[in-house]
This record gives C-alpha cells, sequence and structure tokens, in this order.
C-alpha cells in the first residue's frame, strides 16, 4: 500500500515527466549497458582469440623441441657400439675402448647442441657412459633406483619424457633439466640398458618467457600427471603462497576455462595438449584484456548522459504541452469548488481536452441552475421541518390532560383544577411563541416547569423534580420544546414503571464554550444494547417521527451542525442521563 502511495503525483504534469524520464532513462541504461557489453565482449574475444593463437604456436615449438629431442635419442641409441658395450662386461678392455668412442659420439651430438645439457647410458649389468670426457657418477645403485630409469624400464622400449626436475647423477653438480630417457633392449638381458638425454630446462623458459600476454598474463607447463614442467613463478607455488587451478586444468580438454581465484580475480586458462601429455597453459586476466575498458565505459556514459539529458527536455517539453490546458481547466474547476459558477472555459481544440471543456461548461450551467434549486427547496424544507417539529405535542398528553381536570372537577378539587388548566394554557402559549424557532433558556425553564407541575398532578406520588439552572445562562438562546421530549421520555420510560417514587434533576451549565443541559432521572435505566441502538440512530441522523429523543436531535443538528445534539448514558436499576449540547447563542 505505501508502495502505491509513492508513484502517486498531485499533477499529471508531474506523472507523465517522470514515466516519460523513466522509460527512456532505462531504455537509455540497457541501450548503453548492451553497447558496453558487446564491445567489450569483441574486444575480450579478440584478446582470447590472439591468446589462442599465442599458445597453439608454444605448444607447436614445444612439441617440435621434443621431437627434435627424441629424434636425437634415437640417433644416440642408434649407435651398434652402445649395445655391444652394454653387453661386455665393465672393465674389460673392449669395454673401455667401446665407452671412449661412445662418449666421443655423445659429446659431438651435445656440441652440436645448447640445448642439451647431458647424454646418459647405464646399462643392466652397471656400464655406464657419458658425453663427459671426465666424469663422477653417483653409484649405479643410486642411478638405477631415479625416476628417469625407473620409467623407461617401465615404458618398454616408449619415450619417457618428465617433469622439470633438479638431475641428481653426477656428484656435485645439480642443474635443473627435463629428462628423455628410452630402455634399450628387454629389462634383465644382456646388452640391455637405458639411455637419458637431460634437456637444459633454460631452453624451454626462454622459450616461455617471451610470450606477453597482456600486462599479468603468462604461459606455464604441466606433465600428464599434473607436475610443474615450467612456471614463472615456480618457487611461490612450491611455498604455496601462489597456486594453480591444477586438478581442474588436468580434467578438462583443449579450451579455455574461465577460474576465479581466491582473491576474487577473474583468470582465463587456455589448454593446448601436446602428443606427450603436456598441457601448455596461457593464463590471461580478462579485465586485462579489454585495455581501453574504461574508455569504452566513460565513452557510454557520457553518451547515455547526453542522450538522456535531451531526452528528458524533450519529454518535459511535451508534457508540459499536454497538460497546459489540463492544468487550465483545473484553475477553473478551483474556483468552481470556491463557489464561482459563472465561469466559461473557451474551447481552443476538437481533440479530448476540447470535449472535456465544452462538457465542463455544459456541467457548470447545470450544477449553477440545480443548486439554485436544491437551495431554495432545503430552505423551505427546514422551514417546514423546524415549524412542524415545534408544533408537535403528543395528542396523548393533551387528552390525558384534560381527563385529568374533568376527572379533578368531579372530586371537587377546584384548585388543582385551576391549578393544572393555569398551567396547561401557559404550555399552549409557550409552544406558540410568535413562531420564533430560538427562545431564551429562561422562557424553555418556563415552559419545562409548567409541563413538570401537569404530569406531578397527574402521577402524584411517582416522582419529584429539581432544576438546577446556572442562572449566567438564562439569556442564551435554544430551540424551543426541547427539553420537554427529554422529560417526558424519562417520566414513561424510567420513573413511571417503578414502584418506588422517583426524581427527575434538570442542569444547565456553560461548558467550553457551549451550552450543556441535562436530564437526569433514577429510574429503571436502559441495557448496553438499548443505548446502543438509540446511539447509532442518532448518529444516522434518523429524526423518526412524533417528538421523541430521535426527533430532538435531530432538530439540533438540523438547526446548529453535527457537531450537537443529545448522548444518552443509562445502567439497568440505575436510572439515564441525557446530555443536550448546542451552541452559545445570546
Amino acid at each position: 500500500m505505501r508502495s502505491r502511495r509513492l508513484f502517486r503525483f498531485k499533477s499529471i504534469h508531474t506523472s507523465i515527466a517522470i514515466a516519460f524520464s523513466c522509460l527512456i532513462a532505462a531504455m537509455t541504461a540497457l541501450l548503453t549497458y548492451n553497447s558496453y557489453r558487446l564491445s567489450e565482449e569483441a574486444v575480450t574475444d579478440s584478446a582470447s582469440a590472439y591468446t589462442e593463437q599465442l599458445i597453439d604456436q608454444v605448444n607447436t615449438n614445444i612439441q617440435t623441441y621434443l621431437d627434435n629431442m627424441v629424434s636425437i635419442s634415437d640417433l644416440a641409441l642408434s649407435n651398434a657400439a652402445l649395445e655391444k658395450a652394454a653387453i661386455d662386461a665393465p672393465g674389460t678392455p673392449n669395454s673401455a675402448d667401446a665407452a671412449s668412442g661412445i662418449s666421443r659420439f655423445f659429446r659431438s651430438i651435445v656440441h652440436s647442441r645448447a640445448d642439451i645439457a647431458s647424454i646418459l647410458f647405464v646399462s643392466e649389468n652397471g656400464y655406464i657412459v657419458s658425453d663427459r670426457e671426465v666424469a663422477f657418477f653417483k653409484p649405479l645403485a643410486d642411478l638405477q633406483s631415479q625416476d628417469w630409469y625407473i620409467s623407461a624400464n617401465n615404458a618398454k622400449g616408449k619415450v619417457v619424457i618428465s617433469s622439470s626436475h633438479v638431475q641428481h647423477v653426477y656428484k656435485q653438480e645439480y642443474r635443473w633439466v627435463v629428462s628423455i630417457s628410452r630402455q634399450l633392449g628387454e629389462p634383465g638381458t644382456p646388452g640391455s640398458g637405458v639411455l637419458m638425454v637431460d634437456l637444459n630446462l633454460n631452453v624451454i623458459n626462454n622459450l616461455c618467457k617471451q610470450i606477453q600476454i597482456g600486462t599479468s598474463g603468462y604461459v606455464f607447463i604441466l606433465d600428464p600427471v599434473g607436475d610443474l614442467i615450467y612456471h614463472p613463478q615456480q618457487q611461490l607455488l612450491y611455498s604455496r603462497l601462489k597456486s594453480e587451478a591444477i586438478t581442474t586444468l588436468l580434467a578438462s580438454s583443449d579450451s579455455s576455462v574461465p577460474f576465479k581465484d581466491e582473491d576474487g580475480d577473474r583468470k582465463l586458462y587456455t589448454i593446448r595438449t601436446n602428443e606427450f601429455g603436456w598441457k601448455v597453459i596461457g593464463v590471461t586476466y580478462p579485465d586485462e584484456l579489454v585495455g581501453n575498458k574504461k574508455e569504452i565505459r566513460t565513452t557510454s556514459v557520457l553518451a547515455a548522459l547526453l542522450f538522456l539529458a535531451v531526452a528528458l527536455a524533450i519529454s518535459i517539453f511535451l508534457s508540459f504541452r499536454l497538460t497546459k490546458p489540463i492544468k487550465r481547466l483545473e484553475s477553473l474547476m478551483k474556483k468552481v469548488e470556491k463557489g464561482d459558477f459563472d465561469i466559461r472555459v473557451e474551447v481552443e481544440s476538437t481533440d479530448e481536452i476540447g470535449k472535456l471543456s465544452r462538457s465542463f461548461n455544459l456541467m457548470i450551467g447545470k450544477i449553477k441552475e440545480l443548486m439554485r434549486q436544491i437551495v431554495q427547496e432545503q430552505e423551505m424544507k427546514r422551514i417546514s421541518e423546524l415549524k412542524a417539529m415545534q408544533a408537535q405535542i403528543h395528542p396523548h398528553f393533551l387528552y390525558n390532560t384534560l381527563d385529568s381536570i374533568i376527572w379533578m372537577a368531579e372530586m371537587g378539587k377546584m384548585a388543582e383544577v385551576v391549578t393544572m388548566t393555569t398551567a396547561l394554557a401557559k404550555l399552549f402559549r409557550s409552544s406558540i411563541s410568535k413562531g420564533d424557532e430560538l427562545v431564551p433558556i429562561e422562557v424553555e425553564l418556563e415552559h419545562i416547569h409548567n409541563y413538570l407541575k401537569i404530569q406531578n398532578i397527574r402521577y402524584k406520588n411517582k416522582f419529584t423534580y429539581e432544576i438546577d439552572i446556572d442562572p449566567d445562562i438564562y439569556a442564551c438562546k435554544t430551540l424551543k420544546i426541547v427539553l420537554q421530549p427529554l422529560v417526558e421520555n424519562a417520566i414513561y420510560h424510567g420513573l413511571k414503571q417503578q414502584a418506588v417514587i422517583g426524581t427527575i434533576r434538570i442542569t444547565g451549565r456553560r461548558e467550553q464554550g457551549m451550552i450543556v443541559l441535562q436530564v437526569i432521572d433514577d429510574g429503571v435505566g436502559m441495557s448496553e444494547e438499548q443505548v446502543h441502538a438509540l446511539t447509532t440512530i442518532f448518529r444516522l441522523g434518523d429524526g423518526g417521527k412524533g417528538v421523541g429523543l430521535p426527533n430532538v436531535n435531530h432538530r439540533i443538528r438540523l438547526y446548529f451542525g453535527e457537531g450537537y445534539g443529545l448522548e444518552i448514558e443509562s445502567e439497568l436499576e440505575v436510572g439515564t442521563t441525557v446530555t443536550l449540547r448546542i451552541p452559545e447563542i445570546v
């Protein structure tokens, strides 16, 4: 309900302007956002495609490099002297000569390729030869227990490429290398052994470092089991100061995989896998790919604001033009509200506003005529009602009073006959009162005093009465014959039906600018339901018939207004208090 009130405006001009403004603002925001998003996507897609091309090229270069290294290992294994030397027992003259020749062959290969760190052959029977003229090897058992040797034996002649590691073949020499190893012959048979070619890791490092992907992008390589072959921040990874989504990358095929790290930074992994199972992975930051993202956003926002300002100005101008005749009609209607029915609207167009103006003129004319008729009718009705109400005296009261006079005359109570007849004459005289609607309270008290005198004679030993009116309000005016129905109600409905002698008190005082008169009896009283029913009749303004309480209340409200009238308080077996409030009129 509250949200609806927020969107209710006092002016159609405001409503139209705000509606246009909201629509334009929403469409501008939508178009700006869509334009910005499309621009960002276009730049991002272009940068992503460029990154994929770079990673494809790196993957191809590494694949070519590894293929060359495998060819070199094939060349080394193709030397017939190698198998013969592996069969001969170590330390024999033939084996020493063979080892010298094989070592020279290995040296020629290493000298021709700067990317080869060393070549080593270890036979099953303990024969060890390398490209070094002088070499101090670790013990045979140590060499045969290393991963490159065991993996080659398990591969049964296939090429095995290790991840980057520190080589532990030579004493006091620890190089970062990638090892290519292959089995010669069958494990456990004479002439078998393992050839290892160590690749200088710096070659792969230099190859990957040359790749620039944005400001912070980089390339790294994983082997098939997730071990790092190369990473520009490898030491940070080992010390767990940096992390990569290695598990996700191993499970992913060649594609671009979005990822968000623990710091909330967005990454895009571009994955390519070579024939040896290595994953060459390019890392890009989408926010950096769009190098002119801020420029695009600023331009889009400025264009949107300019378009919005022009559109809002047009919408305000149009809403003003549309609502101007309505505002003119509204100002004329306010004059009509103040009672000016002589105005007319100038009809300047044939559209809906023009039709409304013509209808307005016709309506004002009809309202003016109807109001004139209503004023006349209401005035006549009010005068007639007041006169009719004031002229009403219950016929039963008159009949019973005359009957009582006849009865007292027959009984010889002439003094009481004179008293009652005199009181009845004064009662009729005060009810006529020269046709005046308002009379002083003192006159109304005289009338009610005569009425009580008559009723007290009729209902002897039924009630007593007290009149306690502040003399200061005697001169104040009231409608005539308003207290009589209240007293009559107290006698007939409160005191007549009880066995004991009751009391009627009539009080009057000035209170907060009003005159308050009360008729209080200690009769049988009324129930809450009866009081509620009578109060409802008062509230609805139903005067009923006769001169009862509803009629008195209706007369007071009709003459003085809705803020005045009667109030009833009553309790069974306690009594009833009827309070009459009228304005203070002198």
